[in-house]
């Protein structure tokens, strides 16, 4: 597998995201469908998007180690929080778990009004292995 994270001349540079990334030859994608900051029994974790994107990455970590995968194989990411909560505890979140020697992924990132209930934070990948 090749993959290239592209950032080209002429667009904005940010040490957090690439604005593409291109996957090479055949591989196993991985879709991880929305991850909210939930346990194992459902229940939200934290009542802060920090806390709660402690929890998201842990789930993300969790879907990706059962394919023989981990964090560094994400290429995107779309990321939804709620209106009014700042994200800058997620962003901490991201940099206590993210390897900073291996690039950021494409990140896409929505405001929304709410999300399921109690959840400030959710988080689709696509990994490529």
């Amino acid at each position: 597998m090749t993959t290239r994270h592209i950032n080209p001349e002429g667009l904005h540079r940010s040490p957090a995201f690439s604005q593409a990334v291109v996957v090479e030859q055949p591989t196993k994608t991985i879709y991880i469908g929305g991850q909210n900051g939930v346990d194992a029994e459902g229940k939200v974790v934290g009542s802060t998007i920090g806390e709660q994107s402690v929890q998201v990455f842990r789930n993300l970590a969790t879907i990706l180690e059962s394919e023989g995968a981990t964090l560094a194989n994400i290429v995107h990411w779309t990321i939804a929080t709620v209106e009014g909560h700042s994200f800058d505890e997620g962003v901490a979140a991201f940099q206590q778990v993210w390897n900073q020697a291996d690039p950021p992924p494409a990140i896409t990132v929505h405001v929304v009004a709410g999300l399921n209930p109690g959840c400030l934070v959710e988080i689709d990948a696509i990994a490529v292995v």
